[in-house]
């Protein structure tokens, strides 16, 4: 007998008003376990909203939230706390979990070398650079292990060749752990690059959906692109592929 799994996390006709503005309206959106899965939208879309109520961040809304467990998050501003180490703000990721004290030096030790800060638990964040901040952000969202990683923009504020570094690792990781993720981004290229879909957010609803024919290879994804920019009502010529 086949076993469907239930998926990573989902909203099930999710709506949410700020006074007489609806934002979302009766979204249905689902993230299945171990798919990434990118959402795109103008400002004010309720991108970052949705986010936020997976997250629970924000309990006021009308519909269904379907969690497995507890997710993680990591925004485009770091938020570490500057008074304590590298490896101290990452422990603090453990605390919504159940941990034995030994096995909490393990996973801090073990995540700060998967995303290459094995040598900066010592540190501080002043002394990190951009990218290191955010890598130390990404270790304590997932020193807790979690079924599904939320991320709001989080390599918006990243050089070039600092912000496709962070793609490969996000994606190493995701091969190696296996967690759902739903990436909130505003950047056409860098959601056909890592997801296996992108939705297209309008009028606080799913208004288009690109499954990506081969996700992250080598595959042509022109057509992806286009796809996606006229769904957003933006326009492109052949060069212009991201927004």
């Amino acid at each position: 007998m086949t076993t469907t799994l239930a998926p990573a996390g989902a909203l099930r006709g999710l709506t949410k008003s700020f006074g007489d503005t609806t934002v979302l309206d009766g979204l249905d959106l689902e993230i299945p376990r171990g798919d990434i899965v990118a959402l795109l939208g103008r400002s004010g879309s309720g991108k970052s909203t949705a986010l936020r109520i997976l997250a629970g961040l924000d309990r006021d809304y009308d519909g269904q939230v379907l969690i497995d467990g507890a997710p993680s998050v990591v925004f485009q501003d770091a938020r570490l706390l500057p008074w304590r180490t590298v490896a101290a703000n990452v422990l603090h990721g453990l605390n919504r979990v159940t941990v034995d004290r030994g096995e909490k030096a393990s996973r801090v030790s073990r995540i700060l070398d998967e995303v290459g800060l094995g040598g900066r638990g010592d540190a501080y964040p002043g002394q990190l650079s951009g990218g290191q901040a955010q890598r130390t952000s990404l270790a304590r969202a997932l020193v807790a292990e979690p079924e599904l990683l939320l991320l709001d923009e989080p390599f918006g504020a990243l050089d070039a060749l600092t912000r496709r570094t962070m793609h490969r690792l996000l994606l190493r990781l995701w091969e190696h752990h296996g967690f759902g993720v739903l990436l909130v981004t505003h950047d056409v290229d860098e959601a056909v690059a890592l997801a296996d879909r992108v939705h297209v957010l309008d009028g606080g609803s799913v208004a288009h959906t690109e499954t990506i024919d081969d996700p992250r290879g080598r595959g042509a994804t022109a057509h992806h692109r286009r796809s996606l920019l006229d769904a957003l009502g933006v326009e492109h010529t052949e060069e212009d592929y991201s927004i």
